[in-house]
């Protein structure tokens, strides 16, 4: 029987042998016409003959890489019709558990998305959070390494099981050792930001903002906290400061708008509620541009802001309420009424909404300024975030994202 020798120790092998009874390797065989051989005592020859073996190196390899790759493409397409048909099912049985009156589809469906989408947040928040971990060991200077690597450690351990205020005083010890520790302070401070204890969030961000003063994201939630505790002329600088910067932001715009109404300044926080809007069209950038309408006597404005508020989400009270008042001081009682018992049913969990008479407002009873803008100027503290709550989540929520280079702690 013909033979053929192995590549790598040159045993003598069968023509049919798929692997080298010696050493194993698997066994290459060139085929090539006559007019290509080499001749072995010509240099050019032995050249000819270590290219031939690399290509036919490579060949194998793409062949087994071409095969990997076929069994994965048959491993995905399968596992793809199964989710297909696992979905189908799933739909079947809430379609015929629907249609009994025993559960609501759109209701399930609704609760289904919500648990995806807090299942990747969560994986997010893991992410960024080992990611944050590794710039604070990074970022320290001092002598005791391992010790602040162990409190570390220990603090973003408690916060990834749920201990948020364990977590969070291991994180407030390590940086009582590290006060220069950017990443650290920034990561406090965006943690009592969130949680809305704005005195805290601002003297953990002005540590940050020493130690990485072009950092916008850090800039700007100081600026918003500074704004919520009174310190106009503090958070104003901040906030221009971000938007100097090309950074496009709704925080900073809808900040700069408020801080402006606290001075009365109505016609230019109109304008940085305009570029808010612009920013993000959302029910809540409607609404607050109407109020402004609203205060400077503008009725036909007003109206039709805060209508795409109410056309973009019905069951916004606060807009509906607003739109109340502007049909009231119109003289169309009929639509105000209408407005005012839409607002108290949507907003039954609001004692404002609920406790008002079912005839609504007298024409003797519109205030001149609006709800909105009510408690910061009469308490001259959350200047920022009073009002509206989901004015206060919504920029909460933009400025939170800015950059994306820290992690939030889930509550």
């Amino acid at each position: 029987m013909e033979t053929f020798y192995c590549q790598n120790c040159l045993a003598p092998n069968r023509l049919t042998d798929e692997l080298c009874l010696q050493c194993g390797t698997r066994l290459m065989l060139v085929v090539e016409p006559a007019s290509a051989r080499f001749d072995y005592s010509d240099s050019q020859g032995f050249h000819d003959e270590h290219l031939l073996e690399r290509i036919s190196t490579l060949e194998t390899r793409l062949t087994r890489s071409t095969e990997q790759l076929e069994n994965c493409l048959h491993f995905l397409l399968r596992q793809a019709r199964h989710a297909y048909f696992d979905r189908a099912l799933i739909e079947t049985l809430i379609e015929t558990l629907s249609d009994k009156g025993l559960v609501e589809a759109e209701q399930i469906d609704e609760v289904w998305r919500e648990r995806c989408r807090r299942a990747e947040l969560e994986q997010d928040e893991s992410q960024r959070r080992d990611t944050v971990r590794a710039e604070i060991i990074a970022d320290y200077k001092g002598e005791m390494q391992n010790a602040f690597r162990t409190i570390v450690d220990s603090g973003m351990d408690d916060l990834s099981e749920g201990n948020v205020a364990r977590g969070i005083r291991s994180l407030e010890e390590a940086s009582a050792s590290a006060k220069c520790n950017a990443p650290l302070n920034s990561f406090l401070g965006e943690h009592y930001f969130r949680m809305g204890k704005m005195a805290w969030a601002r003297n953990y961000l002005e540590r940050a903002l020493l130690t990485s003063p072009n950092d916008d994201r850090v800039c700007l939630l100081l600026g918003l906290a500074c704004g919520d505790e009174g310190q106009v002329d503090r958070a104003r600088q901040l906030l221009c400061d971000v938007l100097g910067r090309g950074k496009s932001s709704f925080a900073a715009h809808y900040a700069l708008g408020r801080l402006l109404v606290v001075e009365e300044l109505w016609a230019d926080a109109l304008l940085e509620f305009k570029q808010a809007l612009a920013v993000r069209p959302s029910p809540e950038t409607h609404y607050v541009v109407g109020c402004v309408y609203f205060r400077l006597n503008r009725n036909r404005m007003a109206a039709r802001h805060l209508r795409k508020a109410v056309a973009m989400n019905g069951a916004y009270s606060a807009a509906l309420h607003m739109l109340g008042l502007v049909f009231l001081r119109s003289g169309d009682e009929t639509r105000a009424r209408d407005a005012f018992s839409a607002a108290r049913e949507a907003g039954q969990d609001e004692s404002r909404y609920r406790s008002r008479p079912r005839g609504g407002l007298q024409a003797g009873d519109i205030p001149s300024l609006p709800p909105l803008f009510r408690a910061a100027r009469l308490a001259r503290k959350r200047l920022v975030t009073s009002g509206d709550k989901r004015l206060a989540e919504a920029m909460v929520e933009d400025a939170l994202k800015m950059g994306l280079r820290r992690t939030a702690i889930t509550k």
